[in-house]
C-alpha cells in the first residue's frame, strides 16, 4: 500500500529539494512569484502540476478504487511551522491547497502532515521521532503517523546519526497504545542521492538514514528484525485494538498499563515503563512483569508477554566492505582561465544560482588587479590578504592560475568568509574564484530568496594605500568547467587525457574496469580524495567530500531517553561519508568508464572498488526473552537464537557462551557462568548452513551451568 505524496515536498526529502528535481529552476523567475503562500503565480503552477500528476496516476489505474496500491494522497508537507510565522497569507494558502486537492477527486483520503489546521475533509497527520502526544484536529479523524523518523540524514562535515531500535520500537508501541491507527516509516529503505539531487545544502550523497534496509538493499540488523517482531506483536492484538479506546491504569510513578478489549472477549495490554534509569517490577492482572527502563511490553492476551521494546531478540549483522582492487588512471587538468560560450563580463558580484540556473555546481568569478612595482610587500616580509565573503557553499581561490586557498560553510550555516595571504606580483594579476554549490535548500521559507555564491564584499588588504575593495570591479563569469563543456564525464575516447597527475587540484581522472562477478552490492572507497564528483558510464554517482571530516559528539550511545539527531552519532574525526554506492544496473560486463573530478587535490591511487557483505552475525538472547513464535503453545514457547548469513554460509563460530556472557557484538567475553560445550553446539548445528536456530534452554547445552541464575546465550558466527 502506498501514500502518494504529491507535494510540494520539502524538509528531509533529499531528492525533492528546491530546484533540484523539486521546484524547477524556471519557477523562481516567473514575475511576481512567491513560494508557498497566497500567491497567484505560485498557486497556478502548483495546481497545474498537481492536476497533471493525479491524471497520470488515474491513467495507470494506481488508486485503490482502481485496483492500485495508492490508499492515501498527500498535499503540501510540514507547512505548519512556516504558516505560524507567515500568518494570514499562509493560512489562506493552506485552505486553497486543501480545496484544490480535494477537487481533483483521487477517490482516496487526502492528508496534510504537520498541519494542525488542515480543513475538512483533509486529515492532519504527525511526522517526527515521537507522535504519542498527537491528536487529529477532529475526533472523527484517524490518528496517523505519516513519518516515523528511523534516524536522520547524514550531512557533510557532521557525524552520522543512528537511532537505536529499542527507542524506535518504544516510540511506535507508545503511539499504538495511545490510540494510533496508522504508522509509516521514513525511511524504511535507505537511498542514494545520485547526481546533484542532494539538498540541504550539505546533505551527503548517501541517504541511508540508518533505515531497516540500508541504501545498498541489505537488511540492517537488528533494526529490521526487531521492528518485524514489533509488527507481529501488534498484529496479534488487532481485534482488541480496533474495538475500543484503551483503559489506562497507573502501575507506579512512571509505569502504566493500556488495556484494549473487544465485545468478543479479545484482550490486549501494553505495559509501559517510562523511567529512563531503572527496571520496574509491576503487578498486572495478579501477575508480576519485569519492565526494562524506557520500554513497553505487549501482551496480546493480557497475560503473555510476546514483545518488549528494549529486549532485542533479533540478530545483529556486522557489515564489511571487501576490497576488490584499484584502478589505472589518466588525468586532465582543468583550465582555470577557461572562457567558453557560457562566459560574460559585468560590473559587480552576481548571485550564483541566478547565473548558473543550476545546470552545474560550479561558477568562476574572475577579476584582475594591478600591483605597482614599488609596493612594499614586494620587498619581502609579508603578503597582502584577500578576504572573500560567500553566501555558500565552498570556494577555491586561484592567483595567477595557482591554488591559493579554499574555504567552505557547513550544515548549520552555508555562509562563510575566506581570508588568506595571496602571492601577487608586480603588474597585472588574475584572481579567479571557483564557487561550488553543495545542494539547494530543502527546508525553510521563501526559497526563491535564498542565495549562494560570492556576494561580497571582496577586499584586498595589506597594500601601501591600505585596502582595495574589489567588489564593484569588472568580473568575468564562466558557468561550469571546461571539462563539463568537453563532456569528459561521458567520453571514452579523447585526446585531452594524459598520464595521471595525482594530488593536484581541479583535476579530472578516468579509468576503466570490468564488472565484478556475483551480485553483492558495490561501492567506491573515496577516503583518499578531497572533494568532487563521480560518474560511471556517464551517470552521476553524486558528490563526494571525504576531506570534510565530521565534528561533533560521538559519546557512547544509550537507547534510554528521548532521541534526537545529535544523540548516538558516529564518525567523529572521520569522513561523514567514505563509501559511495555503485548500482550494478549501471554497469556493463566490461570496459566501464569511471570519471572523477577532484577539486582539492586528493590521491586517486587510493580509490578502490568494494563489495558490501555480511561479515559476521551475532545474537544475545536470554531465558526471559519474549517469544512471538508459537506464543500460545507454552511447550514450544522457549526463546531461540536465530542466525542467518543471508546469501552466505556460516563458516565458523567466533564466540559462543550459554551462561552469563558479557559485551556486545564483535566483543563478547565469557562471564562467571559458562557452559563449556557452547561452542560445540553451535558448530554442530550452524556451520555450513545459511541459517540456524537454537533454543535457549539448559538441556540443549548439557545441563544448567549455574543453578538459580538467569542465563543468556551470546554468539558470534562468521559468514563466508
Amino acid at each position: 500500500m502506498l501514500t502518494f505524496a504529491l507535494g510540494p515536498i520539502f524538509a528531509l526529502s533529499g531528492t525533492l529539494v528546491l530546484m533540484n528535481r523539486g521546484f524547477p529552476v524556471w519557477l523562481k523567475y516567473i514575475p511576481g512569484i512567491q513560494f508557498r503562500t497566497d500567491n497567484e503565480p505560485f498557486k497556478a503552477a502548483m495546481e497545474k502540476f498537481t492536476a497533471k500528476i493525479v491524471s497520470m496516476m488515474k491513467a495507470e489505474n494506481l488508486f485503490e478504487w482502481q485496483g492500485g496500491p495508492i490508499i492515501l494522497s498527500q498535499i503540501e508537507n510540514e507547512f505548519g511551522p512556516p504558516e505560524y510565522d507567515q500568518g494570514e497569507p499562509a493560512k489562506n494558502y493552506v485552505s486553497w491547497a486543501a480545496q484544490m486537492a480535494v477537487g481533483l477527486d483521487t477517490g482516496v483520503p487526502w492528508i496534510m502532515c504537520k498541519q494542525d489546521d488542515a480543513p475538512d475533509p483533509v486529515i492532519n497527520t504527525c511526522n517526527g521521532f515521537y507522535c504519542d502526544y498527537f491528536y487529529p484536529n477532529q475526533p472523527y479523524k484517524p490518528t496517523m503517523w505519516t513519518e516515523v523518523w528511523t534516524s536522520w540524514f547524514t550531512g557533510f562535515g557532521v557525524p552520522v546519526p543512528h537511532r537505536p531500535v529499542e527507542d524506535l520500537a518504544f516510540s511506535v508501541a507508545k503511539f499504538i497504545q495511545k490510540g494510533g491507527s496508522f504508522v509509516n516509516y521514513y525511511m524504511y529503505h535507505g537511498g542514494t542521492n545520485f547526481g546533484r539531487t542532494a539538498g540541504g545544502p550539505f546533505i551527503a550523497t548517501s541517504y541511508d538514514y540508518d533505515a531497516p534496509i540500508d541504501e545498498f538493499g541489505l537488511l540492517r540488523q537488528p533494526k529490521w528484525g526487531h521492528l518485524r517482531d514489533l509488527h507481529r506483536a501488534i498484529k496479534l492484538c488487532e481485534m482488541a485494538l480496533i474495538s475500543d479506546d484503551s483503559v489506562v491504569t497507573s502501575l507506579g510513578n512512571s509505569q502504566e498499563s493500556h488495556v484494549f478489549r473487544s465485545n468478543y472477549g479479545d484482550c490486549a495490554a501494553f505495559l509501559a515503563n517510562y523511567d529512563v534509569k531503572s527496571y520496574s517490577r509491576v503487578t498486572f492482572n495478579g501477575m508480576h512483569y519485569d519492565l526494562p527502563p524506557w520500554s513497553i511490553s505487549i501482551l496480546p492476551d493480557c497475560k503473555t508477554t510476546v514483545f518488549n521494546s528494549a529486549r532485542v531478540g533479533a540478530q545483529t549483522s556486522l557489515m564489511q566492505m571487501n576490497w576488490l582492487g584499484g584502478f589505472s588512471w589518466q588525468s586532465y587538468n582543468e583550465d582555470t582561465t577557461f572562457n567558453g560560450d557560457l562566459s560574460f563580463t559585468t560590473t559587480g558580484l552576481l548571485e550564483q544560482i541566478n547565473v548558473t540556473r543550476d545546470i552545474t555546481d560550479y561558477l568562476w568569478y574572475t577579476t584582475y588587479v594591478d600591483i605597482n612595482e614599488n609596493e612594499g610587500f614586494l620587498k619581502g616580509g609579508y603578503y597582502p590578504v584577500l578576504t572573500v565573503m560567500s553566501a555558500g557553499h565552498s570556494l577555491n581561490v586561484f592567483i595567477n592560475g595557482q591554488l591559493s586557498g579554499m574555504s567552505y560553510g557547513g550544515v548549520e550555516d552555508p555562509r562563510f568568509t575566506y581570508s588568506g595571504n595571496v602571492m601577487l606580483r608586480a603588474g597585472n594579476n588574475t584572481i579567479s574564484i571557483l564557487s561550488a554549490s553543495v545542494g539547494l535548500p530543502n527546508v525553510g521559507e521563501h526559497f526563491e530568496t535564498w542565495n549562494a555564491g560570492v556576494l561580497g564584499p571582496v577586499v584586498l588588504s595589506g597594500l601601501d594605500d591600505g585596502w582595495r575593495d574589489l567588489t564593484w570591479q569588472k568580473w568575468t563569469y564562466q558557468i561550469g568547467l571546461k571539462g563539463e563543456t568537453l563532456n569528459l564525464h561521458a567520453l571514452t575516447e579523447s585526446s585531452e587525457w594524459g598520464e595521471a597527475d595525482p594530488k593536484q587540484p581541479l583535476t579530472w581522472y578516468k579509468a576503466f574496469f570490468d564488472a565484478p562477478s556475483g551480485n553483492e552490492p558495490l561501492a567506491l572507497d573515496m577516503s583518499s580524495m578531497g572533494k568532487g564528483q563521480i560518474w560511471i558510464n556517464g551517470q552521476s554517482i553524486g558528490r563526494y567530500w571525504p576531506g570534510y571530516t565530521a565534528t561533533g559528539d560521538c559519546s557512547p550511545c544509550d537507547y534510554r531517553g528521548e532521541y534526537n539527531e545529535r544523540k548516538c552519532q558516529s564518525n567523529c574525526g572521520e569522513p561523514s561519508q567514505r563509501w559511495y554506492h555503485v548500482p550494478r544496473a549501471w554497469l556493463n560486463p566490461t570496459a566501464n568508464l569511471l570519471v572523477v573530478f577532484e577539486e582539492w587535490g586528493g590521491d586517486p591511487t587510493g580509490i578502490s572498488l568494494v563489495t558490501r557483505t555480511v561479515g559476521s552475525v551475532c545474537a544475545y538472547v536470554s531465558e526471559w526473552q519474549p517469544s512471538i513464535t508459537n506464543w500460545r503453545t507454552k511447550e514450544y514457547g522457549n526463546p531461540k537464537v536465530h542466525l542467518s548469513c543471508e546469501q552466505k554460509n556460516i563458516t565458523s563460530i567466533k564466540f559462543a557462551s550459554f551462561g552469563t556472557p558479557q559485551g556486545v557484538c564483535g566483543g563478547y567475553w565469557e562471564g562467571s557462568c559458562h557452559a563449556h560445550n557452547s561452542y560445540d553446539i553451535f558448530e554442530k548445528r550452524c556451520i555450513g548452513r545459511q541459517s540456524c536456530a537454537i533454543a535457549v534452554v539448559p538441556e540443549v547445552f548439557g545441563g544448567d551451568p549455574c543453578l538459580g541464575v538467569m542465563k543468556s546465550v551470546a554468539v558470534e558466527a562468521i559468514c563466508g
